[in-house]
């Protein structure tokens, strides 16, 4: 039997990790925008209680388990008329703009542009409820500088640029259908139409949608029409290690997510938006998992050319036919150690000119001898040296660049900043497998 005293300790140390647990967490529900928001929502038929809007030290704003929810138990559940989709703005003072233009925009084009146009009208806004909760700037990295995405890994860096260079034909090419919406508004077209305002658009539909798929309008492009944008279910955050069931549910006509696990009370309600390693996180929703499991650091071509023999006069054949064979891609290292994928190319990197009729073999998994493997923990311990390397030389400098830096600037390099450590941990983990490897 427990005696009083042992209870009213226990009793005491609960209180108090509990007060140490809500110096991380701050509630939103009495702020104004959100009183506004789930009142507006009620309107459209959305009463649940169950989730409550808290900011969280790690997270940021994200949703709190108001009640416990029980394994299989829904989490959320949206009623189809609080969605903003492309019907939305085919049916508003914007539709016949859209109908009339040829070629015919994409359906993403058109939920920018409804989004800058009902963000301009303010109050006037029937989704201004909406529209004020929206972040004012994002972490993607269509928003960063190029010395900013110089300090990403060399992987990731053609991406980005790729994901810039994307959106600014995005922009040139929509000039002339934006000066076409002129007559909606007293206001310039082309100072409502900035390249600001549609990249401030163009992330947060891609953000923040939830996958739905639409009946192609013969009002626009062949581009797949499966964008939602989803009030209040948008403020769940991700967890890699988190499993729900999500979806449009046709009977109910309401988008449920489902819970696997369960979520104890009190605690941040979490989804899952895939298995997707920090990198994807990063270039398509600008943020970074910690501790994400499908992490992973990629090895590109120049980085891998690193540790190679130049005076191998087999080695342009050889990336060749490592190209050709689809093996100068996905190369990786894991906290468990190099990929299958890596020791494969490094195993027929290191083959000698009288192994050639062995490259095949290697392809598909056949051992090298003795001298060749070592060869390859070697050059592996080599890569994964060189990226740690750059690895350190970017946070660097990426702690000089937050000195002075303005909020959105310092959010933008501490996920970066973010990005690197969690390689740093993985490349740590590399090393170690590769030493005892070398060892053995």
């Amino acid at each position: 039997m427990n005696k009083p005293g042992c209870r009213a300790g226990r009793r005491a140390r609960k209180k108090r990790r509990k007060k140490h647990e809500d110096v991380y967490k701050v509630t939103l529900t009495h702020e104004a925008q959100f009183v506004l928001l789930r009142r507006w929502l009620k309107g459209k038929g959305f009463t649940s209680q169950s989730l409550i809007p808290v900011n969280f030290h790690d997270t940021g704003r994200g949703l709190m388990a108001n009640q416990t929810i029980k394994a299989k138990d829904s989490v959320i559940s949206l009623p189809e008329k609080c969605f903003l989709t492309t019907e939305t703005v085919l049916t508003s003072y914007m539709g016949d703009y859209i109908k009339r233009w040829h070629p015919p925009v994409s359906p993403l084009l058109a939920l920018c542009c409804f989004l800058i146009a009902e963000r301009h009208r303010g109050d006037a806004s029937e989704w201004s409820p909406y529209i004020n909760i929206l972040p004012k700037t994002y972490t993607c990295p269509v928003y960063f500088r190029d010395d900013i995405i110089d300090l990403l890994p060399r992987s990731l860096q053609k991406k980005a640029t790729e994901q810039k260079e994307q959106f600014q034909e995005l922009y040139c090419s929509s000039l002339m259908f934006f000066h076409s919406l002129q007559p909606l508004f007293t206001q310039p077209s082309e100072e409502l139409f900035t390249q600001d305002a549609l990249r401030w658009a163009w992330c947060s539909i891609n953000t923040r949608t939830v996958y739905m798929e639409h009946d192609q309008s013969d009002c626009l492009s062949r581009e797949k029409d499966i964008y939602a944008l989803a009030p209040y279910l948008d403020l769940l955050n991700h967890c890699p290690n988190v499993q729900v069931e999500a979806g449009f549910n046709k009977q109910t006509r309401c988008y449920e997510v489902k819970s696997v696990q369960g979520c104890k009370k009190f605690q941040q309600a979490l989804i899952n938006y895939g298995p997707h390693d920090n990198n994807r996180l990063l270039l398509e929703y600008g943020f970074v998992a910690s501790g994400n499991p499908h992490s992973v650091v990629y090895v590109d071509l120049g980085t891998l050319k690193f540790c190679l023999d130049e005076k191998d006069k087999q080695l342009t054949q050889k990336l060749l036919y490592l190209r050709d064979n689809d093996f100068l891609r996905n190369l990786t290292f894991g906290t468990d150690g190099p990929s299958w994928r890596l020791m494969t190319a490094l195993r027929l990197l290191s083959l000698k000119p009288e192994q050639y009729s062995c490259w095949k073999s290697v392809l598909l998994g056949a051992a090298v001898s003795r001298d060749r493997e070592e060869w390859c923990i070697h050059s592996a311990l080599k890569l994964c040296n060189n990226l740690n390397g750059d690895n350190v030389k970017a946070l660097e400098r990426l702690s000089q660049l937050k000195q002075g830096a303005n909020l959105s600037l310092l959010e933008q390099l501490c996920v970066v900043e973010s990005l690197r450590q969690e390689e740093q941990r993985i490349l740590e983990h590399t090393r170690v497998v590769l030493q005892n490897l070398w060892g053995q």
